[in-house]
């Protein structure tokens, strides 16, 4: 009951009879010498041909299967995930030719898509999406835009699907398998996980879309109070003015080579969480992540200000953590597929690299655009040459005025800043007290002295 002959799965799957038993052989379908399969063998020969598809070999993939390091039974919740052939396919010329857009617009449009240019590469649901496309642009949307926002959901969606792998994979599959759960119950319990999972990617994305939306509509609308008057046709789209910052830990370096990529993981998660939080309390925007490094906008100078701050402030609380740096700038900037380009953008950057340990550096613009703001006092730090500017700008140094709080020692090794209950470890070296987090790093520190300079 529920058995399929090799013929019905060829025809069920596209793949010739010849095809699927070369692959019986190999081991991914088991080693049954009648060749009867279960229905669960249309999902598994779908998810052989995605592996296929894109150039995975076979051979390993049977190997993996046969020590019980991959199970391929798992189509039948991630089919419809995986992009598996759905015909009928065409050439990106016919698909041009199909839904009524010039050729070279719709080269554009598949290499947003993850689409290949050359042979019949556009599937069914290529089709539609390029169909939809259409939609938009009959609808008035410009077709620079519409590749911009495509680009966007391209990026963001890809990076939401690589999120629910990649965590389902660590958190659920690998943590059931060290537990010794069996193969058989491993698979019942990833598939009942996964389906429940699935079930709620819809209504996330959407709630998070409208999220997303309510915030744009209010920056949207900051932008036109803010404007003077109305936009120059002249000038290319997307340029606006806003608040540039970058901030991050001044000795991520050192701390992930002393203390490990898990302990440095760790200082980075908890670094992510208090920018957010400040973000949000600040009415600004974080655009991207690299490393340890931030990038954020705001539409109006104070909160820019505030927000490096409240960063700042949050950060010295923190027990054993390191000193952070920010540099803030404001001026117009230009907006492209999701991010914000341009020298005001890079004058933020570099006045970042050029802060030390707890230094907040803003440009005159910024100063000028925040206004009189009582809690902060801006300290002249002259004309500085910054890196990969050709002229010299004027710099501040933006500080608090309460009063601040006890300085913590600093460890040489780690750059973990450390309050004196935090103090694991203390050495006398030439007339000079080093402390430090851990065993860890005085051992280090003795190894190479030379290396940490006082």
């Amino acid at each position: 009951m529920g058995e399929l002959t090799i013929d019905e799965l060829a025809s069920r799957t596209g793949e010739p009879v010849t095809q699927l038993r070369d692959w019986l052989l190999l081991g991914l379908f088991g080693t049954d010498p009648a060749e009867r399969f279960e229905l669960s063998d249309v999902d598994r020969a779908r998810v052989i041909q995605f592996l296929r598809d894109h150039r995975v070999d076979l051979a390993v993939v049977a190997e993996a299967v046969k020590d019980g390091r991959l199970d391929l039974s798992y189509g039948s919740y991630v089919g419809p995930y995986l992009g598996l052939p759905e015909g009928p396919w065409c050439s990106p010329a016919r698909a041009a030719e199909v839904v009524g857009l010039p050729a070279d617009l719709v080269v554009r449009l598949c290499h947003v898509m993850g689409v290949a240019e050359e042979g019949e590469s556009v599937s069914a649901a290529d089709l539609r999406m390029l169909e939809g496309s259409k939609a938009w642009l009959d609808a008035g949307f410009p077709e620079e835009a519409l590749v911009q926002l495509w680009q966007v959901f391209a990026d963001a969606l890809g990076r939401v699907a690589e999120a629910e792998v990649r965590l389902f994979h660590f958190y659920v599959h690998e943590r059931l398998r060290a537990a010794g759960v069996s193969r058989s119950a491993l698979q019942q319990l990833s598939d009942a996980t996964a389906e429940r999972l699935i079930a709620l990617v819809g209504p996330a994305t959407v709630y998070f879309h409208r999220k997303g939306s309510a915030r744009a509509v209010l920056d949207d609308l900051q932008l036109h109070l803010a404007s003077e008057s109305p936009a120059n046709t002249d000038e290319p789209p997307g340029k606006l003015p806003a608040g540039v910052m970058f901030v991050d830990l001044s000795s991520f370096t050192p701390l992930t080579e002393a203390m490990g990529d898990v302990k440095a993981a760790e200082v980075l998660e908890r670094f992510a969480s208090l920018v957010r939080q400040a973000a949000a309390l600040c009415k600004g925007r974080v655009v991207k992540q690299i490393g340890d490094a931030f990038m954020l906008v705001f539409f109006d100078a104070p909160s820019a200000l505030r927000c490096a701050l409240e960063i700042e402030g949050r950060t010295s609380r923190e027990p054993s953590f390191p000193a952070v740096r920010s540099g803030v700038h404001w001026g117009t900037v230009l907006y492209r597929e999701g991010d914000y380009v341009g020298t005001n953008v890079n004058i933020a950057a570099r006045l970042a690299e050029a802060a030390g340990r707890h230094h907040i550096l803003v440009t005159t613009a910024l100063r000028s655009e925040a206004g009189g703001l009582p809690e902060v006092e801006f300290v002249p730090l002259g004309k500085r040459l910054l890196k990969g500017l050709v002229e010299e700008i004027e710099v501040f140094e933006a500080r608090p005025r309460r009063a601040e709080a006890g300085k913590k020692a600093v460890d040489p090794v780690c750059g973990m800043e450390l309050a004196p209950n935090e103090v694991a470890a203390r050495l006398s070296l030439g007339g000079a007290e080093r402390l430090f987090c851990s065993e860890a790093c005085l051992r280090q520190f003795m190894a190479a002295p030379q290396r940490y300079p006082a």
